[in-house]
């Protein structure tokens, strides 16, 4: 596009599109195919060096976080970049000013904004008002970072995801949805088995199964893990939240042990994003036994963060 530069005389204007990283299902397979190849690239030592010095990506925090902060900040630091932590509680978003007048003025001073809220309307409102790329970290409708270092790190341990059973045992929470997201991505069968009390939002699997998407639902995990190539859990209760005798006992039956396990195919590995409380949705054996992948997986948020970051930036 031209602009007139107020004499009369007209210059050129590059329109760069924003690329944002909000949901998978909005983004290309060919764009997330590009940002884990990234990600692999920087972890076997192939990448470019330092792609992003001089740029400065901003981490706004409205939950707590280990994994997501450190792997953020470490993984800016090592491509070249740097990182502004800003806690809900020190900023003025926390006393009244909108999401909208937040994104346009860190938008004036950095080169990417990073968000954790609870809210998906909050990170919404930050990537309509933003003029920098904007980065889903969670919310409680997704989780998509970690569903990238979650395909990186299958994988890397059985080969391509794609045409392979993955089975969803237990609540049907926002890492379920970037599952069933990833699914539709990657073209592998997603197997659902939650309690119908916690099931998926129903709204989800309609536009997964419009979509092409092989998803199978089924009450009972045993059936549900058969021949699965991959058998994944979350916590029962979200960090912060407050337990609930009536979640427990409805998610009792979905707990991941060496029996369930069994069922699946002998060479199926177990993931869980973590932080796991053992001996709820998952025993300490499954956990640090040999089909358990959980410490790869936590790693790869770092590698499949930098392929998000440089993406995102490049």
């Amino acid at each position: 596009m031209c602009r007139d530069d107020g004499a009369g005389l007209e210059k050129a204007v590059i329109v760069t599109e924003i690329k944002h990283f909000l949901d998978l299902d909005i983004i290309e397979t060919a764009d997330l195919r590009q940002m884990i190849d990234l990600g692999l690239g920087f972890k076997n030592g192939t990448g470019e060096k330092a792609p992003l010095v001089g740029k400065t990506l901003a981490m706004i925090f409205e939950k707590s976080s280990t994994r997501t902060r450190v792997s953020f900040e470490v993984g800016m630091k090592q491509l070249g970049g740097q990182t502004i932590v800003l806690n809900h509680e020190d900023m003025q978003i926390g006393r009244g000013e909108t999401i909208a007048d937040t994104a346009r003025v860190l938008s004036r001073y950095v080169d990417a904004i990073m968000m954790r809220t609870n809210d998906p309307d909050k990170m919404d409102e930050l990537a309509k008002h933003a003029t920098v790329p904007i980065i889903n970290a969670l919310t409680d409708r997704s989780h998509p970072c970690q569903l990238m270092a979650d395909v990186m790190t299958f994988e890397e341990h059985r080969g391509a995801i794609e045409g392979r059973k993955v089975v969803w045992v237990g609540d049907g929470n926002n890492m379920a949805v970037t599952w069933l997201h990833a699914a539709t991505k990657f073209n592998f069968e997603l197997c659902l088995s939650c309690p119908a009390e916690l099931s998926i939002p129903r709204d989800e699997i309609e536009r997964a199964l419009a979509a092409g998407t092989k998803v199978v639902e089924t009450l009972n995990p045993v059936a549900a893990v058969a021949g699965a190539d991959c058998v994944v859990t979350d916590t029962w209760v979200s960090m912060g939240d407050q337990p609930g005798e009536r979640r427990h006992q409805l998610l009792e039956p979905y707990r991941v042990d060496d029996a369930l396990m069994a069922k699946a195919d002998a060479n199926a590995i177990f993931m869980h994003c973590l932080p796991a409380h053992r001996g709820e949705e998952v025993t300490s054996a499954v956990l640090e036994g040999s089909q358990s992948v959980v410490w790869d997986e936590a790693e790869n948020r770092l590698h499949a963060q930098k392929g998000i970051l440089v993406w995102c930036l490049g």
